[in-house]
């Protein structure tokens, strides 16, 4: 059956919902479409007035004027004509009862939920008779339509640029804004402070013998660079300790080489023990790193 299954209203410049039909449908398509809609209406300001998405067997549809936008989901088969009549109708019916002060201040989800009732009624009313008190804008979106089709929307795109703007979904350049870290460790903690000593001693160390190098002998430039490039590595592994990125055990092996091989290549300056010290905190960091997992974002199905 042909029909509008959902529709709301929502505030242009961030998406924040103002008012929803009440619905309750189960079904996996509508449920997946329903999340689309939310990640499409973060991005209203980036599409032009009018616009349609296909979603299987489903459409969503959104018309956008000043500082709200309606939005609705219904069958495939539905005209897009009367989609667009109802959701201007939608918009008519939301200015004539708020102004505009009152949507710019709403400051939570479905500040205005009283207009639920009406969203209901004018949906079923497009649902379940003829609209001839409709008629007028019938013809007249309909010539809209034609001299102005509505933007086509691909929804995987929707995604990408809703992850861009929230940074919470997965991108294909950089998926660390994607995920959220497990919770530090007193382990954890233990490498971080052992990395920022290390680190400070790698820096000091290069410091002064850079001071002597540049006044005497060029020469040890080699065992400078050998101090500063742990230094470094030990606040890189600092930073991927806390932070996720992508293709960690990459980067982590090759600031863990680093740091084993400058170490040995200071050998005369820092005795044995020295050495087994910095690269043992260095492994224990590796470990930290690669042992912390990232915990998913549990998948929200409102609106």
């Amino acid at each position: 059956m042909s029909m509008i299954l959902f529709a709301c209203v929502v505030r242009v410049r961030d998406g924040l919902p103002l008012s929803a039909s009440t619905d309750f449908h189960l079904d996996q398509d509508y449920l997946e479409c329903r999340k689309r809609l939310k990640a499409l209406s973060s991005l209203l300001t980036q599409y032009p007035d009018r616009g349609t998405a296909q979603e299987r067997d489903l459409s969503i549809h959104f018309h956008s004027s000043g500082d709200i936008a309606c939005m609705g989901i219904c069958t495939s088969s539905y005209p897009a004509v009367m989609v667009f009549c109802f959701l201007e109708e939608l918009h008519w019916e939301f200015i004539a009862s708020y102004d505009a002060t009152s949507v710019g201040l709403a400051s939570r989800p479905y500040a205005f939920l009283e207009f639920d009732n009406v969203i209901q009624k004018v949906k079923n009313r497009f649902n379940y008779t003829n609209c001839a008190q409709t008629k007028f804008n019938l013809e007249k979106i309909k010539e809209e339509l034609r001299l102005q089709p509505p933007a086509l929307v691909t929804l995987d795109d929707v995604e990408l640029r809703n992850g861009m703007v929230n940074g919470h979904v997965e991108l294909h350049v950089e998926s660390a804004p994607a995920q959220r870290m497990q919770p530090v460790s007193a382990l954890g903690i233990l490498s971080l402070v052992l990395n920022i000593m290390c680190g400070a001693l790698n820096l000091i160390r290069g410091v002064h013998l850079a001071e002597y190098s540049f006044q005497e002998d060029h020469k040890g430039i080699g065992n400078v660079i050998a101090f500063l490039l742990p230094f470094v590595a030990c606040f890189v592994l600092c930073y991927l300790y806390l932070f996720y990125s992508s293709a960690r055990k990459i980067k982590v092996f090759v600031l863990f080489v680093t740091v084993c091989l400058c170490n040995i290549y200071l050998y005369g300056l820092r005795n044995i023990w020295q050495i087994l010290f910095h690269i043992g905190v260095a492994s224990l960091s590796s470990h930290q790193i690669l042992t912390r997992q990232v915990v998913e974002k549990q998948p929200d199905f409102g609106v």
